[in-house]
């Protein structure tokens, strides 16, 4: 447990606390969030003190990942809670820069992965994952990390920034840890306390839709169309029916599927009253 984390707000001296570490021989892992941590958000945090010597989460809300219809201004900042959070862990460094830090008067510098940002969450999301890609390459750059943890649940972001780091050569291991869920099956987010308590339960069926579809794979059903029609059928009844996408891919090149195969993943967005959420199973 660390009684005494550094919080850090500016980008040259975090940087300059990175550098020091590294020319003293120690390796760093980092953990990005945009803080409201919850328990998903401290298992990646916990993996990241096991990894290397310094532990490094930040907290920015990143404004340029929303669009102009989404939730920016209400999205749930709870920084002394967070801290709170993470004392209970061996976290040396709080990176929680201000916006003018990392978006300077002038700046016109972005970073998009061609084909990995266009589908699913990409498609109704105009901008989100330029705005993903930017503010993460940012942040490496500051913190310098050997380790960077992500979780699966987002799991298009994740390859994203996979691709991102290979491309461009960046010398950092990007791991993605599996999703944490609540005793329902519904995957942890910040967005979930948006959730009634009548709306949770509702919301547990879109993992079981996903397990459905990795059922009925199993027992021998490869034809997509079928799959997620069964999965479709099983929301509805549920009364979830307002769905932007349940689909079957490819897990590296995010191709979309006819048949399925092993080692696919299914992956769905819907909202629920007015909260989307995503989640996904692999094959």
């Amino acid at each position: 447990m660390t009684t005494n984390i550094k919080k850090v707000s500016n980008g040259n001296e975090m940087q300059t606390l990175s550098n020091s570490h590294i020319k003293n021989g120690k390796t760093i892992s980092f953990v990005p969030t945009m803080g409201a941590l919850h328990k998903g958000h401290l298992s990646l945090v916990q993996r990241a003190c096991e990894l290397a010597d310094i532990t490094v989460v930040s907290i920015f809300v990143n404004p340029t990942q929303f669009a102009p219809s989404e939730d920016f201004e209400k999205y749930t900042r709870d920084i002394e809670g967070d801290i709170e959070k993470l004392s209970e862990f061996d976290v040396n460094y709080i990176f929680c820069p201000e916006i003018n830090g990392i978006y300077p008067e002038g700046f016109q510098t972005f970073v998009e992965v061609d084909k990995l940002q266009k589908p699913l969450c990409g498609a109704s999301r105009e901008g989100h994952f330029k705005g993903v890609a930017t503010i993460v390459l940012k942040l490496l750059n500051i913190v310098k990390p050997s380790f960077a943890i992500f979780g699966e649940k987002d799991y298009q972001q994740l390859k994203i920034i996979q691709r991102m780091v290979l491309d461009l050569d960046l010398d950092v291991k990007i791991i993605g840890l599996p999703i944490f869920r609540e005793p329902s099956g519904l995957a942890m987010s910040s967005r979930n306390q948006y959730l009634s308590q009548n709306e949770k339960k509702r919301a547990s069926f879109i993992y079981k839709s996903l397990t459905k579809i990795k059922d009925d794979f199993s027992a021998g059903c490869a034809d997509v169309k079928e799959l997620v029609n069964n999965a479709k059928t099983f929301l509805s009844e549920a009364k979830i029916n307002d769905i932007e996408y349940l689909e079957i891919r490819d897990p590296e090149s995010l191709a979309l599927k006819s048949v399925a195969s092993k080692e696919d993943i299914a992956v769905i967005a819907v909202k629920i009253n007015k909260t989307r959420l995503i989640d996904n199973i692999k094959f």
